[in-house]
């Protein structure tokens, strides 16, 4: 079974870039990855209230924080405070200085833009297997 990550970034080259990043399968331990790519707030939440209504299951959300008109930073903690059983939240972040603002968020993760291929995956698989995704074996 694929494990489904929501990407959200009103930058068609950052949600690619996060794609590029993880690839297929971030480590050989966890499932394939499905992806679903959000250009706007509404469309992120509606994709989390199909996941609460159990339409739709989500593993694990990247968000840009730079995203405009509506940040990353914003919208994980509106999702942590409206979402019950929120998946794992990894969040993009402008510039190292923007740590505080992540933990303000919610955010289970944060890893600096432009995306680091193999710092990104590594954070995403560690999310991916405590949010108990599903492992090959």
């Amino acid at each position: 079974m694929a494990l489904n990550v929501l990407v959200y970034s009103d930058d068609r080259n950052t949600r690619e870039q996060v794609r590029l990043a993880l690839g297929r399968r971030p480590a050989a331990d966890l499932e394939e990855l499905q992806y679903l790519e959000c250009a706007t707030a509404p469309a992120v939440i509606k994709a989390l209230d199909a996941h609460a209504k159990g339409t739709r299951r989500l593993d694990l959300l990247v968000l840009d924080g730079e995203a405009n008109p509506v940040g990353g930073m914003g919208l994980c903690r509106q999702l942590k405070d409206e979402i019950y059983g929120c998946p794992p939240v990894l969040l993009l972040i402008g510039r190292p200085q923007d740590s505080w603002l992540a933990a303000w968020s919610r955010a289970d993760a944060a890893v600096p833009a432009p995306v680091d291929p193999a710092v990104l995956a590594e954070t995403a698989s560690t999310l991916l297997r405590s949010g108990h995704a599903h492992l090959v074996g």
